[in-house]
């Protein structure tokens, strides 16, 4: 998992003084970013405190102390939210293993009244897909069995997948773009959730065999996934273009139903042969 230093240092390595308005009075700088001392005056903390912070030494960081650090990094909503969490974590107790995860019944009972017009999935923490209608299956991993997510042992892990199986790999057409999203999105969920061992297997595993990953990984980046487009080579129907929506029940924000509607006319046709396959 990652460390608040650690977060630190790759949001200092990104501003240059230039986009503060820093002077550095023509000085030679050793390193790509901010250096503590000025990062630490911007925040209106001791070069020293600072330090301590970014290697782990001090504490507790108090919420005002992260909000300036946050605007002076000019971290998003999305950024000092992961910054925050990071700093609770010297409290938190060991690993533990959280076990396999259960679809809340109003997620499901959502993703069944859907039908099969929409294609659409069901996510858990760790993006295991607890949940999906067959048109959800054809789309996105039509080689999987349909009935492979109720067994918590079969249970295909889309991070798994996206970088993993080669099936799944060249199956988007914007692959880079949604790396980063997946990494990010998963970075911020290991913030929320430090203690949770099967997160952290599959982040080490997913580092350890993909050098995608683990190149995105040392980024830093995190965000949110809500919205987007994927642009798709289906091996059934060809091209496919669709906007993908996430829906999260305020009571259980764990479990995300993403469903995905066609971005023209073509992709909506090419959806709609594959709801037509026999099941």
């Amino acid at each position: 998992m990652e460390s608040l230093g650690v977060f630190l240092k790759s949001r200092r390595d990104r501003v240059t003084p230039d986009e503060i308005g820093l002077r550095t009075y023509g000085t030679s700088r050793r390193v790509p970013g901010l250096r503590r001392e000025e990062l630490a005056q911007l925040a209106g903390v001791s070069a020293g405190y600072y330090t301590r912070l970014e290697q782990g030494q001090a504490e507790t960081a108090s919420r005002q102390v992260l909000d300036a650090l946050a605007r002076a990094l000019r971290l998003d909503d999305v950024e000092t939210g992961h910054l925050h969490n990071l700093a609770r974590q010297a409290t938190l107790p060991r690993m533990t293993d959280p076990g396999p995860e259960d679809p809340h019944p109003r997620v499901l009972a959502l993703l069944e009244n859907l039908g099969e017009a929409v294609p659409a999935l069901v996510f858990g923490r760790r993006g295991d897909v607890l949940a999906w209608n067959h048109a959800g299956n054809a789309l996105m991993a039509g080689h999987v069995a349909f009935d492979a997510p109720r067994d918590p042992d079969r249970r295909p892990s889309l991070p798994r997948m996206f970088f993993l199986d080669p099936l799944v790999r060249e199956l988007y057409r914007n692959r880079a773009e949604l790396a980063r999203v997946h990494v990010a999105y998963l970075r911020l969920t290991a913030g929320r959730y430090p203690t949770d061992a099967r997160l952290a297997a599959l982040i080490g595993e997913l580092s350890m065999r993909s050098d995608d990953f683990a190149a995105l990984w040392a980024t830093g980046d995190v965000a949110d996934c809500t919205v987007g487009a994927m642009h798709l080579r289906h091996p059934t129907v060809g091209a496919v273009s669709v906007d993908y929506q996430v829906w999260v029940q305020p009571d259980s924000p764990d479990h995300r139903l993403e469903i995905y509607t066609p971005k023209d006319p073509g992709s909506a046709d090419a959806l709609k042969i594959l709801t037509q396959f026999d099941r």
